[in-house]
C-alpha cells in the first residue's frame, strides 16, 4: 500500500495503463525513478563551487602540514640548544688562575682568567671556550664536541679543529711570506 502512495502514476500513465499499452509494474517502476530524481537521491555533479572548496581544503591542509613541520623543527632546535646548555653547565671547568687569556667573540676581544695549565690546554686544543648566556666557560674537548653537535654557535674558541678550518687572510703570497716566522708558544697578547 505504501509503494502505491509513493509511486502514484501521473494522468498520462493512467491513460496508457487503461488502454493496455503498458503494464502496471512498468508504470510503478517509472514513477519510482521519477520520484527519486525529484528528491535528489542520485549522485549530484560536482559544481565549480565544490571544486573551489576542495582546492581550498587541500591548500589549507598543505599549509597546516608545512606549519606543523616548521613548529616541529623549531622545537627540535630549542631542545638541542637546551641540551647544549646543560652539557656546558655540567662539564664546565672552574677557572682559578690570574693569567688573562684573550680571544675574539662576537667581533670583540674577550678575556677569561686562567692558570698556566689551562692556558696551555687552550692553545693545544684540549680545552675549548663556550658561551653560556653572557659568560664564557672552559670545556674539555669531548664536551665541546657534544655541544658543537647540538649548537655550533655556542663554541666561540677551539684551537683543536682541523687545520683546514684555520682562518686565512685570503692572500696566499702574504701567508707564504709570514710562514717563515716562528710564533713563540708563550706569546700572550
Amino acid at each position: 500500500m505504501r509503494n502505491r502512495a509513493m509511486a502514484k502514476p501521473n494522468p498520462l500513465q493512467e491513460q496508457l495503463l487503461k488502454a493496455g499499452l503498458v503494464k502496471k509494474s512498468k508504470v510503478s517502476e517509472v514513477a519510482r525513478e521519477q520520484h527519486k530524481a525529484r528528491h535528489g537521491k542520485g549522485p549530484a555533479e560536482q559544481g565549480e563551487i565544490q571544486r573551489d572548496a576542495e582546492r581550498a581544503r587541500a591548500e589549507k591542509a598543505e599549509r597546516d602540514r608545512a606549519l606543523a613541520a616548521e613548529q616541529k623543527a623549531g622545537k627540535r632546535i630549542a631542545e638541542l640548544r637546551a641540551q647544549a646548555r646543560q652539557i656546558i653547565k655540567d662539564k664546565k671547568i672552574p677557572r682559578a688562575g690570574e693569567i688573562e687569556y684573550r680571544f675574539t667573540a662576537g667581533g670583540a676581544i674577550r678575556t677569561v682568567l686562567v692558570d698556566d695549565m689551562q692556558r696551555k690546554q687552550l692553545t693545544s686544543g684540549a680545552l675549548v671556550i663556550a658561551q653560556l648566556d653572557d659568560r664564557y666557560e672552559l670545556l674539555p674537548r669531548l664536551a665541546g664536541e657534544k655541544v658543537r653537535e647540538r649548537d655550533a654557535a655556542m663554541i666561540v674558541l677551539d684551537h683543536g679543529q682541523a687545520s683546514g678550518d684555520a682562518p686565512s687572510s685570503g692572500n696566499a703570497e702574504d701567508d707564504a711570506y709570514y710562514a717563515q716566522f716562528q710564533v713563540p708558544d708563550d706569546l700572550v697578547w
